[in-house]
């Protein structure tokens, strides 16, 4: 989670700032009026306080998960109760995506456009580099390897996918 790097990258330049907030009790747009865009990171719970309580302040939502039968019956249900209701724009991103059979993100994507929601065309893949830059405490764009660049490949590919969407906002 963003929290996590946040912690273990003192000294690393990230690129934006971060704020890890463990109380979101009283969260307010008023807090973040300077900012032009707020990330929040966190997971899609349909049972969660954070999701809860940030819902009212958010102008889009990326919701992780990975393909798995049991996490998208949870995103599913968890979309279909507490997203929806709102109207915020969101899509889904499959994350943990096992590199080797990506057929099982594929039928995934399918499920979740079938249950017409929204899902990014991008996967995260579960890649090991992801582990040994999470123990460097680098953000895998700045983990020096060449096994390093197909990881940031993803997550820049979904960057650009986000913007697109945001640029209809």
């Amino acid at each position: 989670s963003a929290s996590w790097w946040v912690k273990h990258s003192d000294g690393v330049d990230l690129g934006f700032e971060t704020t890890v907030l463990t109380d979101l009790t009283g969260v307010s747009r008023q807090q973040w009026a300077d900012y032009e865009i707020v990330v929040v990171d966190m997971p899609p719970a349909l049972d969660s306080v954070a999701l809860a309580a940030i819902l009212p302040i958010a102008d889009y939502l990326v919701l992780p998960t990975p393909p798995a039968p049991m996490d998208l019956a949870a995103l599913i249900r968890t979309v279909r109760q507490v997203v929806l209701p709102t109207q915020i724009g969101h899509r889904v991103l499959l994350t943990k995506v096992n590199s080797r059979g990506l057929r099982e993100a594929q039928e995934a994507q399918q499920t979740l456009l079938e249950c017409q929601i929204p899902v990014y065309y991008t996967v995260i893949r579960n890649l090991k580099i992801h582990e040994r830059a999470a123990m460097a405490g680098l953000p895998i764009s700045h983990f020096k390897s060449q096994a390093a660049a197909p990881a940031a490949a993803d997550y820049r590919c979904v960057v650009n996918e986000i913007w697109k969407d945001w640029s209809k906002i």
